[in-house]
């Protein structure tokens, strides 16, 4: 059996609904049930948690799947706040054991204290910048992508932790281009690239 931890980092606020994220959610789920070998469990960041719960869910993983919108360049608050609490509440406790360094050499080794070595996980963001914005000269993002720019510190914090980073993908022109007809397109680029992933790393 192979153990995924889906987690929704959507939520309502202001003029987001939250609906794209779990609409992903649901195509992830719809893609993984198809194989009787995965075993899934689910978090929605909006939803209580229980932090020994949740550490848990890390632990018992074998990958990681992370769904977010980007809000202001960053992960939502609620996002955010979950990730940092429990995090947090994983200190030696099967998330991290220290920052990895010594004091009898403390300038090396910062960053490899984890304890969730094993485990891979893969990021999905959801934006209402177009593709453009990252790929052009004189464009918005300066030519840097989403995983060298403004999730470089999303993948910085998975690795410390000891994970190992597997290809994501990225939405782009979710607010404006979020037709029907898009949708259909989102989910059959989405679902390929699946398709792709799960053959490669033969979870």
């Amino acid at each position: 059996m192979k153990k995924i931890f889906i987690i929704n980092g959507g939520q309502k606020f202001a003029h987001s609904g939250g609906q794209f994220n779990q609409t992903v959610q649901d195509w992830t789920v719809e893609f993984l049930s198809k194989n009787s070998a995965y075993e899934i469990k689910t978090t929605h960041i909006e939803n209580e948690i229980d932090l020994q719960e949740e550490v848990e869910k890390f632990v018992w993983a074998d990958l990681i799947i992370y769904h977010t919108p980007v809000w202001w360049f960053q992960l939502p608050n609620i996002f955010k706040k979950y990730i940092d609490d429990v995090f947090t509440h994983g200190h030696n406790n099967g998330i991290y054991k220290s920052d990895g360094r010594s004091r009898v050499n403390p300038d090396i080794n910062y960053g490899t204290g984890g304890l969730l070595h094993g485990r891979k996980y893969m990021l999905t963001t959801s934006w209402n910048a177009p593709k453009t914005a990252f790929t052009l000269p004189g464009e918005f993002f300066e030519e840097t992508s989403v995983d060298d720019g403004v999730m470089f510190g999303f993948h910085k914090m998975n690795q410390f932790t000891g994970m190992e980073r597997i290809n994501g993908f990225h939405f782009h022109d979710v607010e404006k281009g979020a037709t029907p007809e898009n949708i259909v397109i989102f989910k059959q680029d989405y679902t390929q690239h699946l398709e792709a992933t799960f053959k490669k790393i033969q979870l």
